[in-house]
């Protein structure tokens, strides 16, 4: 993995925001997560919802029906860097995403990996973020884009979800909480498919790994992929 070139990435993308006038604070989590803590479980109501959209895939604005209330849980792991267009589009087809799948997104940012789906594949998809403002940018973006009869917005911890519904999961995380999600990733139903923007997961073998280079910052990406039952790297005899 070209640690050197994320490294680098991560670094140019948090100048470009803090140029741009925004505090370090407010950039919050969007590739991210949240810090350890005590976990929050998910609403009834909201575990209703998602159920609807995934099962009846009725056709009401999901995203913006249920009003949120949206509050600073903790601090995001992360800060948002949000992946290029063209590394999304290559991680959905890497994941051979379909109609009829039920996409995940874990560190939803502003959206614009459920919103793809939706789009491009008309799958039924749902973001989870720990931050309000990513929140608030990823229901703007799911309403811009009238998908909002596809898509499902919701304020957690992705450290608490029961991920098993999921046919898809899209991440975009570090290497320790993709490490830290294995758990929920092994529950998920046989077939299902992950894929990961630049992190990999300690001890687990991906099914294929590639870098690309973006065409919107010229900088390398890496992409790894996992299908499930995941499958745990040979310990070294050292």
């Amino acid at each position: 993995m070209h640690v050197s070139n994320v490294i680098t990435s991560r670094v140019r993308a948090l100048a470009l925001l803090l140029l741009s006038g925004m505090l370090l604070h407010s950039c919050a989590s969007g590739p991210a997560t949240l810090a350890d803590g005590v976990p929050d479980a998910v609403p009834p109501k909201a575990m209703k919802d998602r159920k609807e959209l995934a099962i009846r895939g009725n056709t009401r604005n999901v995203a913006l029906v249920e009003k949120q209330e949206l509050r600073e849980i903790r601090t995001p792991d992360v800060i948002f860097v949000p992946t290029p267009y063209d590394v999304v589009d290559r991680m959905l087809k890497l994941a051979k995403v379909k109609k009829d799948d039920l996409l995940y997104d874990l560190g939803c940012g502003d959206g614009r990996i459920v919103v793809t789906a939706a789009k491009e594949y008309g799958c039924k998809s749902v973001g989870f973020d720990i931050d309000p403002q990513r929140v608030r940018e990823s229901l703007e973006n799911v309403e811009r884009n009238n998908v909002g009869h596809l898509v499902q917005i919701e304020q957690q911890d992705i450290f608490t979800l029961d991920l098993s519904e999921a046919d898809v999961i899209t991440l975009y995380l570090l290497r320790s909480l993709n490490t830290k999600l294995i758990p929920q990733l092994e529950k998920l139903k046989p077939g299902s498919r992950i894929v990961s923007h630049d992190y990999d997961m300690r001890g687990i073998k991906p099914d294929t790994a590639f870098t690309v280079i973006s065409n919107e910052d010229e900088y390398e990406h890496d992409i790894f992929f996992w299908t499930t039952p995941l499958r745990k790297e040979e310990e070294s005899d050292e």
